[in-house]
């Protein structure tokens, strides 16, 4: 019989006595399993009303797809962002991603993982976290898409695919550019080195902007095969067309 997974559990429970964590964001103790609060969790802005395309937020009470979509529908089957990206969230994916702190990529992946599950949406049979390309993995260190795609992967028992496509081209950052140099930016990026062992996959992001980068993989993926490719990101943001 193997005694480890128990080991192991009571450690932990004896390690969340012994040091409790805190909470990120006002430092109260925490007894959600990670470093953020009730309360605070709560303080993330939902995206609850939103486009099942795109989930671009959308005014309480409308139906069905945004604008956008109903006039000219993305290469993906639909997007999930569970949350605004707006303060208090928008600081912790800023400081997951420029400054290191990678515990936050645990309470942000199972804050999304929670709300994906309570969802009751189709869940895909692969995660695949956007790729980075080698040159910005090796100045970053990490890719916030992986370490967000683990809890996800661990609470919601999808395995997470992180070598099947690569990142072609070294690409200019999205933020710098408008919404049409954003597409022309990551035109071909994304290369498919072997086929899916799914045909349902949903890529996993950070942020969702215009949606440039998630396409542009999406277009990828169907054309090695993928039948079906949701998004999924920790927040949606806005960005106005200029």
């Amino acid at each position: 019989m193997n005694y480890w997974p128990k080991v192991y559990s009571w450690l932990n429970n004896v390690q969340r006595v012994l040091y409790p964590e805190c909470c990120v964001l006002c430092g109260k103790v925490c007894d959600t399993g990670v470093a953020l609060c009730r309360g605070c969790t709560d303080d993330l802005a939902c995206n609850s009303h939103a486009c099942p395309r795109c989930a671009s937020p959308l005014p309480p009470g409308s139906g069905g797809m945004c604008g956008r979509c109903q006039q000219r529908l993305p290469p993906f089957d639909r997007a999930v962002s569970p949350f605004i990206y707006q303060p208090p969230l928008d600081s912790l994916l800023r400081e997951l991603k420029f400054e290191r702190r990678l515990h936050h990529a645990r309470l942000l992946g199972t804050a999304m993982a929670r709300q994906i599950r309570d969802s009751g949406i189709t869940l895909p049979e692969l995660l695949l976290p956007v790729p980075l390309h080698r040159a910005r993995l090796r100045e970053r260190g990490f890719n916030q898409a992986i370490e967000l795609s683990r809890p996800l992967s661990r609470i919601l028992g999808i395995p997470i695919d992180r070598y099947s496509c690569i990142r072609r081209h070294n690409t200019r950052s999205q933020s710098d550019l408008g919404f049409k140099s954003r597409r022309a930016n990551v035109r071909h990026a994304f290369e498919l080195r072997r086929p899916l062992a799914a045909e349902h996959v949903a890529v996993v992001d950070d942020v969702m902007t215009t949606g440039a980068t998630l396409s542009e993989l999406a277009r990828t993926l169907k054309g090695g095969g993928v039948k079906r490719v949701d998004v999924w990101s920790c927040a949606r943001a806005v960005m106005q067309r200029r």
